[in-house]
């Protein structure tokens, strides 16, 4: 009698795809766990794989490093995942490009007592004004006329749902409408290198202060110290260690 030896198959997990490019003459290689582990800022467990894959897209075909701060994938709640651009690497594109003559920008401030529209430049603001909006001109060396752009605060400020600002355009709405105005005027003047980039505060959001993938500092332990002798020097601990190390 035939005696049929029937082995297992192993699982085979399937090899997940990469996404590999070049950005900033730099090798970049991102997956969706990556994305998903390192990438998110907020709540990575409800990022959605249609989010990241948009979010790996947006980077390669813009060609973003997102391990440098350049692109930002942000998810809150159960809202729809903010895939937005940092202003750097606007700003470091715009340098690289051979007709890029300069920037300037500012902010749009209504004078209380005079009852005047004053525009200034950078986010400096008196007592008794009351921010509007912001301005942004883009010179290319190429063009006979600069692209100007204004913005009004009030369609782009972030807000909670009572209605009041949220944190970040609450404690520098100068900063925030002024990249507004930066990122738009840009995007104006070199659409086929900024075509489909925004950037966080166009979304009523704001860059995050840090991302899933940065260190947090964890107090360890305390370690059990070694008894002492007249005979013997003390052991460093690993907190010796690192405290000798790093200060």
């Amino acid at each position: 009698m035939a005696v049929q030896n029937r082995l297992q198959k192993a699982e085979i997990k399937p090899q997940e795809q990469a996404a590999i490019y070049q950005a900033n003459g730099m090798e970049v290689k991102l997956t969706p766990t990556l994305v998903r582990d390192y990438l998110v800022s907020g709540n990575r467990e409800r990022v959605t794989a249609q989010e990241v894959v948009m979010f790996i897209n947006l980077c390669k075909f813009s060609g973003l490093n997102p391990w440098l701060k350049e692109a930002y994938c942000i998810k809150y709640g159960d809202n729809p995942a903010t895939l937005v651009v940092g202003k750097e690497a606007f700003l470091k594109r715009a340098e690289s490009h051979p007709a890029y003559d300069g920037a300037a920008s500012g902010i749009i401030t209504f004078h209380e007592e005079s009852g005047e529209i004053l525009r200034q430049t950078g986010s400096f603001m008196m007592p008794g004004e009351t921010i509007v909006g912001a301005w942004a001109e883009v010179w290319r060396k190429d063009r006979a006329h600069s692209t100007r752009v204004e913005v009004s605060f009030d369609e782009y400020a972030g807000r909670q749902k009572n209605g009041e600002l949220n944190s970040q355009w609450a404690k520098k709405p100068a900063t925030m409408i002024r990249k507004v105005a930066l990122v738009q005027a840009l995007r104006e003047a070199f659409p086929g290198s900024f075509g489909g980039m925004y950037a966080a505060e166009e979304q009523g959001a704001a860059e995050p202060e840090f991302t899933a993938g940065d260190v947090i500092e964890i107090e360890p332990p305390e370690e059990p110290q070694p008894e002492k002798t007249e005979f013997s020097e003390p052991v460093p601990s690993a907190n010796d260690a690192r405290q000798t190390l790093f200060g």
